[in-house]
């Protein structure tokens, strides 16, 4: 790795800090003024608590604030050079970003990969992304979050006995990039990052509770109360790719059977699709399989969107398989928003109504009459803007 990627990322001193530079990040340049009424602190103390962070090189000014008569005070932002790596590992891509650190995306690139080649093959592969982007936005490295596509203990940073994910259990990738890149490092489920992702910059954006819904090669469910993420005791809370819905469905990647993910998502669209071309209900992806070999759930898109009949019911079954567990989320947590997002969310408005009318259908009036649900406007930057804000998160807590 170049000089550069093992920066040692300044040290916060105070709790008054923390809240300081969470408060820019969060709500951009402030004056000391701002800053003071904001955190309920005399303006004395403001000013030592910015003087020591523009010592560490932190924050800095950034011109005169809006005149509140007399004399113009001077704004204070997040210094323009700070970098947080950001990673997304999907079951089959992933895709890494570097942000400054207000979580605004630099540079970001996306590249196939194999989760299951292992945690030393993929992280390699991470590493050398991030050493290429840094190059793009160079800066100082102040922290690095990473989203895994399996069950993660937040507190540990790994993953713990993840489905897909062989060779990862219990690896320490939080220890692993650390060591590479030489700062504070999170590591989170992909889902949760994601949910961050929307609730801090997408269509959710400021909404407190939320249920964000991540169809891929899987299905994943992260949950928002109270403007954070609730991950429960071991941290699987939102697995609900792996609720069961039949006692004898079909075999799902966890080894059990009947999983809404052995129904639905990437690699059940693509399974049922090539059953419906073999059987000879779907001439669409007939001739795809006979020019390529293969289906995947894009196919299956495709033709649903051309009026293929067979693809159109496997959506719509999807769909509303799909839609029985949110509505039994919904119930449960009564969120202020649903948000659909993941690969196969790009199947559009067909499967969002066949979700919707499910929810509607199946949830109390009371916590469904103002619940927008709605596909996700950020598509694969969500989980990378997700990642990068639990970073700052931790870059920016009391370290002395």
């Amino acid at each position: 790795m170049s000089t550069a990627s093992t920066t040692e990322h300044p040290m916060v001193e105070t709790r008054h800090q923390t809240q300081l530079l969470t408060l820019l990040r969060d709500e951009g340049p402030m004056s000391r003024v701002e800053l003071g009424e904001r955190l309920e602190l005399p303006r004395a103390r403001v000013g030592a608590e910015v003087a020591r962070l523009a010592e560490v090189g932190l924050v800095e000014t950034a011109g005169p604030s809006a005149s509140r008569g007399g004399r113009r005070s001077t704004l204070v932002r997040l210094a323009g050079d700070l970098r947080v790596l950001s990673v997304d590992v999907g079951a089959t891509s992933v895709g890494v970003a570097l942000t400054d650190a207000s979580c605004e995306v630099l540079v970001h690139t996306v590249e196939d990969c194999d989760v299951r080649q292992g945690p030393h093959a993929v992280l390699k592969r991470v590493a050398a992304l991030a050493e290429k982007i840094r190059e793009e936005a160079p800066g100082k490295l102040i922290a690095a979050g990473i989203g895994l596509p399996g069950p993660v203990s937040f507190a540990e940073g790994m993953a713990v006995a993840p489905p897909i994910m062989p060779g990862w259990d219990r690896f320490s990738v939080r220890d692993h990039l650390g060591g590479v890149l030489r700062c504070p490092i999170t590591v989170d489920n992909d889902v949760n990052s994601m949910a961050l992702g929307e609730r801090h910059a997408g269509v959710a954006r400021s909404i407190d509770d939320l249920v964000f819904v991540k169809i891929g090669t899987g299905i994943g469910c992260g949950i928002v109360l109270g403007g954070k993420v609730y991950r429960g005791v071991a941290g699987t809370a939102g697995d609900i790719g792996h609720i069961r819905l039949d006692d004898y469905g079909p075999t799902c990647a966890c080894g059990e059977t009947g999983c809404l993910e052995a129904y639905f998502g990437g690699a059940a669209l693509a399974r049922d699709g090539l059953t419906l071309a073999r059987s000879g209900r779907s001439t669409y992806l007939a001739d795809v399989v006979a020019a390529r070999g293969a289906i995947t759930a894009q196919d299956v898109g495709r033709a649903a969107a051309s009026g293929d009949f067979g693809a159109v019911n496997l959506i719509r079954d999807g769909g509303r398989r799909l839609g029985q567990v949110v509505a039994s989320l919904v119930s449960f947590v009564n969120p202020g928003m649903v948000v659909i997002g993941g690969g196969v969310a790009q199947l559009g408005h067909q499967l969002l109504a066949e979700i919707r009318s499910s929810v509607y259908r199946r949830s109390l009036p009371l916590a469904t009459g103002n619940l927008p649900i709605v596909l996700s406007e950020l598509g694969d930057t969500a989980g990378v803007i997700g990642a990068a804000w639990s970073a700052t998160d931790r870059a920016f807590t009391l370290s002395s």
